[in-house]
């Protein structure tokens, strides 16, 4: 189990570098090149470079907010049903 656990987290590590990496040539290092550069044909339109952070950004605040939404509702309703047993 612990090999699993070390294979995973350095995949993990690696994928975050990687992602880290391309990010930061695409975003930063890339308006330094002229626009008839091979290296522009790597990477997407710089738009993008602004877009799909904010995408990730705005599911991930959905996620979160849909977890907590659901963790009161349910926390509620176990509330509510202790109280009726009191009761009864």
């Amino acid at each position: 189990m612990a090999f699993s656990d070390k294979a995973l987290g350095g995949s993990m590590l690696f994928a975050a570098f990687f992602i880290f990496s391309y990010y930061t040539t695409w975003a930063l290092v890339l308006p330094f090149f002229e626009g008839s550069n091979v290296v522009h044909e790597l990477f997407p339109p710089r738009e993008w470079a602004v877009r799909l952070p904010a995408f990730v950004l705005l599911c991930g605040l959905a996620a979160v907010g849909s977890f907590v939404g659901l963790t009161i509702v349910k926390e509620n309703r176990r509330r509510a049903q202790k109280a009726r047993l009191r009761t009864a």
